[in-house]
């Protein structure tokens, strides 16, 4: 019997590497794992479309099978294009996608990196001003005709490395997190004094807070104007589990009247982004 493990690496090399999670799974590897297990059908990744399910379907000696509407349907490669008269600089884009494609900095606009983007859509929903449109680049081409293994690679390279990039800013803020509490424990800061880390944690919370409301208003303005938001329609629930929690992390970071030490244990550390 085939190896489970090698199984799922031999999956994985056969998925376009798009991390678009459309699968239900939070990447291509996740997704490889689930249907080396049988927890997952092999016809769940609209990326690879038909020529993707027929190759998963001869490394898994099963029929092939269509694709399975709920994930999505087929269709040409887009790429992500930034309005940038719009684009009010909130990062929020940069942390959806998942293979660093999207380039930029707080309160300045943000673009994407043609050559990198995977057309995943993750960068879409999280946008508060809707300033990101999905153009398809591939003409008619879908599927492996519209990809090729060399860039599914180059991707799941980028998605690797940024998941340990990720990793290692989890531990160094949660370290940072750890070592402010034993010093506040141990009373070793005067009374009335912040130490220079929480001074400037203090102001990125504020350049965010401060981005996160113009959105806002923003966003007010276009719904006055009668724009309805784009680009929303049929979103995965993969998807709305990370608008839910970028939400989240924006009812979070309202913490203005909130003194820096006092936040709560489980608010990201704003050096983390």
């Amino acid at each position: 019997m085939t190896d489970r493990v090698t199984l799922a690496d031999r999956i994985e090399d056969l998925l376009p590497q798009t991390q678009c999670t459309k699968c239900g799974y939070d990447g291509c590897r996740p997704y490889a794992q689930a249907v080396a297990r049988g927890e997952a059908g092999y016809n769940q990744c609209p990326p690879g479309g038909a020529q993707g399910i027929a190759r998963l379907a001869a490394l898994l000696g099963q029929p092939v099978i269509p694709l399975n509407p709920v994930n999505g349907e087929e269709r040409p490669r887009p790429l992500a294009v930034i309005d940038e008269t719009l684009c009010i600089g909130c990062t929020l884009c940069m942390q959806a996608c998942p293979v660093d494609a999207i380039v930029g900095a707080p309160k300045l606009m943000h673009t994407v990196v043609a050559e990198l983007c995977t057309g995943c859509d993750l960068c879409v929903p999280p946008c508060p001003v809707d300033c990101i449109d999905m153009k398809p680049v591939t003409g008619e081409r879908t599927g492996w005709d519209a990809w090729s293994p060399a860039q599914a690679e180059a991707a799941r390279l980028r998605h690797d490395r940024r998941t340990a990039r990720l990793e290692r800013e989890r531990r160094a803020a949660e370290a940072r997190a750890a070592a402010r509490r034993a010093e506040a424990a141990a009373g070793s800061k005067a009374p009335g004094m912040t130490a220079p880390e929480d001074d400037e944690a203090a102001r990125k919370r504020a350049i965010i807070q401060a981005a996160l409301e113009r959105a806002r208003q923003k966003k007010e303005a276009l719904a006055a104007q009668g724009v309805a938001p784009k680009n929303v329609a049929n979103v995965s629930p993969d998807v709305q589990a990370q608008i839910d929690a970028a939400d989240a992390r924006r009812e979070r970071l309202d913490t203005s009247n909130t003194p820096p030490g006092q936040a709560s244990d489980h608010a990201p550390d704003p050096d983390e982004h």
